[in-house]
């Protein structure tokens, strides 16, 4: 069956002109899809490493794609339409548009394909099979309640600056904004909503489309709004890295608590030089190797995967990093987290 429906894939894709599906797997192979946001990401490139190590376990065949940058459908659209073409058993999605994917999905199930969202779930939900995922809300809401207990030590009231990814409101963007504030005891408005917060501890929102440059924009420019802001939330590291230049270059680096989501290599070293006070760590591989596992499952005798109880995805973990810990916020120091992370 698998050899059939590889071999009439390469037909149909070489007749309407191109033999991009043809260059795949070899016929009677079980195949797999990884497809990423990206594929210059470290977090993405570490997920690609976790499945081709799981794939290899269970003797699939792996195969990965990704957008052109963080946003491009139209690629993970057509990777998907390759995976139909090579008669795939199921893959592994981080979405660039989580609607937008959806209509491309169905084709896929139509099929019989097993489709496991990975990091970001598809919009509805249920529209995949499974998500397996960080908790975004609860690694928000450790960082929250990490700074709380920090600025409530050192008898401070914080002026916060919110670092947020991007104006579409995804939902790893809006979990990890309300969770924090939630950690930080920040009523919340629409828990599904960013920016609809009253609280006059809040100085200000700007994006960063979770890059370092935008991190250095949007600091620079919450700067110019309060020049007291003191603490500064942001969507990820890299963020948090521009951020830092930011508040350097302003000469208030040394009185601004930065906090953020990751756990990258890069970010854990800035947690040790002082620069993030802590950050969430995330499991990227783990995320990849469970998914698959989850596939070759399916492949073997159709078991489907199940959520974490209490839960409506696969709570694939998050562990909080800082070298500055508080008291009642339980967290790992910078040396488990260097032993521990990605990129």
């Amino acid at each position: 069956m698998q050899r059939k429906v590889v071999a009439f894939g390469c037909v149909v894709m070489l007749a309407l002109g191109t033999s991009a599906a043809c260059g795949g797997p070899a016929a009677g192979e079980t195949v797999v899809g990884l497809i990423t946001k990206t594929d210059t990401n470290p977090f993405f490139v570490k997920m690609k490493e976790g499945a081709q190590e799981q794939a290899d376990l269970h003797g699939l065949d792996l195969q990965t794609f990704a957008g052109r940058q963080d946003g491009d459908n139209e690629s993970q659209v057509q990777a998907i339409e390759t995976l139909i073409a090579y008669g795939a058993i199921g893959f592994l999605l981080t979405p660039n548009d989580s609607k937008a994917i959806v209509p491309s999905i169905d084709q896929a199930h139509e099929q019989g394909m097993l489709v496991i969202a990975l990091d970001t779930p598809v919009d509805p939900p249920n529209a995949a099979d499974a998500t397996f995922a960080t908790d975004n809300f609860q690694a928000g809401k450790l960082i929250g309640q990490w700074a709380q207990a920090k600025f409530a030590k050192d008898g401070k009231q914080a002026k916060i600056a919110m670092l947020d990814l991007n104006a579409n409101q995804v939902s790893v963007d809006v979990k990890r904004n309300q969770g924090f504030l939630e950690g930080f005891g920040i009523p919340l408005g629409d828990p599904n909503r960013i920016g609809d917060e009253k609280d006059p501890r809040i100085a200000g929102h700007d994006v960063t489309d979770g890059n370092e440059d935008g991190g250095r924009t949007a600091m620079e420019n919450l700067l110019q709004k309060d020049p007291s802001i003191n603490l500064v939330y942001t969507i990820n590291e890299p963020a948090a890295a521009g951020a830092y230049q930011a508040l350097k270059a302003a000469g208030k680096d040394s009185d601004v608590t930065i906090v953020s989501i990751d756990g990258g290599c890069p970010g854990i070293d800035d947690v040790e030089r002082g620069v993030i006070g802590a950050t969430s760590m995330q499991f990227p591989i783990k995320m990849a190797q469970m998914g698959i596992d989850a596939i070759a499952a399916f492949a073997k005798d159709g078991t489907r995967p199940q959520p974490t109880p209490g839960k409506d995805f696969v709570d694939t973990g998050t562990q909080l990093i800082t070298d500055d810990p508080q008291a009642g916020v339980e967290a790992k120091d910078s040396a488990w987290g260097k032993q521990n992370c990605w990129g």
